[in-house]
């Protein structure tokens, strides 16, 4: 079983990343991009069957280690 999780930066924290695309962006021609914002995705291969507890563990995966809940938000997708 394949999970996946999307981490994001919470709104209101700042996003230099982010604004460096937006500029990047504006810089070869597309414009009208007002704001972008980046995260990441990781994707992880578990042994357990039971999409239920799989889905919960990887959501302690994430609380633990995946993301920084203090300015980040996750969500976790399970596949397959």
């Amino acid at each position: 079983m394949k999970a996946r999780v999307f981490v994001t930066l919470k709104t209101g924290v700042l996003d230099p990343q982010g604004e460096a695309i937006r500029h990047a962006l504006g810089s070869l021609g597309f414009g009208g991009v007002e704001s972008v914002r980046q995260g990441k995705v990781i994707e992880i291969e578990l042994a357990e069957t039971d999409p239920a507890r799989a889905e919960a563990e990887v959501a302690r995966m994430a609380e633990k280690l995946l993301a920084n809940t203090v300015i980040e938000n996750y969500r976790v997708e399970m596949v397959g």
